[in-house]
């Protein structure tokens, strides 16, 4: 069946071009069909309004849907309205086509809107917009049925741009995408890993055990007179001098001064 639909993508390509431009005429058939209801409109009381924004909306929605069918703004709908996009089929346009036909049918019921109101002309305007409407929609279910081949990825939007070289398209830019979502990938998880310098890592250890074991530095301890305790001095203007003395009045040497510390001392 695969390659039945694979062989099917030439002929394809030039049978749904002309049932896309059944589509356009059909959506401007629809808009001509609401142009003339708009103008033969009763106005006999004040609802008129509610029923003349009703046709207003029906053609600005054939409007866009003959945008969506032009080969422009197709990044467009492929990012903002993906049902017709690339990827999709045909399935919301038959939809919403079908919506529209049964809706313009539905205002011939009206004594207005009636053959001799309107005139032969306009009433088959009418007439003809639904009907054709509602064909064209079962047709393009059809065409989407027929040329969508999932097992290839391959939608029948697909075939109506490319044609008989649209596999080869959809599997090269299938592959494009993953090579494009890996490399994306890879950055991120680059981007999320944790750098490791010598600053880095010795600030963590030093956080590390500050944290655990908190560290505090008290003031030199001297003796007291009988041995037995530890006191810290008060901090004072003498503590910065360069000679202290103890609690007996004897000037302790400063240790820099002691040869060890000496320039040149050797050891013996």
């Amino acid at each position: 069946m695969s390659k039945l639909k694979e062989s099917l993508a030439g002929p394809g390509y030039v049978i749904l071009n002309t049932i896309r431009a059944l589509n356009i005429i059909v959506f401007l058939d629809i808009i001509a069909a609401c142009a003339v209801m708009l103008v033969k409109i009763n106005m006999y009381n004040g609802w008129f309004f509610f029923q003349a924004v009703t046709h207003a909306v029906i053609a600005l929605i054939s409007i866009a849907l003959i945008i969506s069918e032009l080969p422009f703004f197709r990044e467009f709908f492929n990012r903002r309205y993906p049902m017709f996009g690339e990827e999709a089929g045909f399935f919301a346009l038959a939809a919403i086509m079908m919506i529209l036909g049964v809706a313009v049918l539905g205002n011939l019921n009206t004594e207005v809107m009636s053959q001799q109101s309107l005139g032969l002309a306009f009433w088959r305007i009418i007439i003809s917009a639904g009907i054709l409407a509602m064909v064209v929609s079962l047709v393009n279910i059809l065409a989407t049925l027929i040329f969508t081949n999932r097992t290839q990825g391959l939608s029948a939007r697909h075939v109506r741009q490319y044609g008989a070289v649209a596999p080869q398209k959809v599997v090269s830019r299938a592959s494009s995408n993953r090579s494009f979502q890996a490399s994306l990938n890879l950055k991120r998880e680059e981007d999320s890993l944790p750098s490791y310098t010598p600053q880095s890592a010795t600030k963590r250890f030093t956080k590390r055990l500050t944290g655990r074991f908190p560290i505090k530095i008290s003031n030199p301890m001297n003796p007291t007179n009988n041995g037995t305790s530890l006191t810290a001095p008060p901090m004072n203007d003498a503590a910065s001098s360069r000679y202290s003395r103890d609690s007996a009045g004897v000037t302790i040497p400063d240790p820099a001064h002691h040869p060890m510390y000496g320039h040149g001392a050797s050891m013996v």
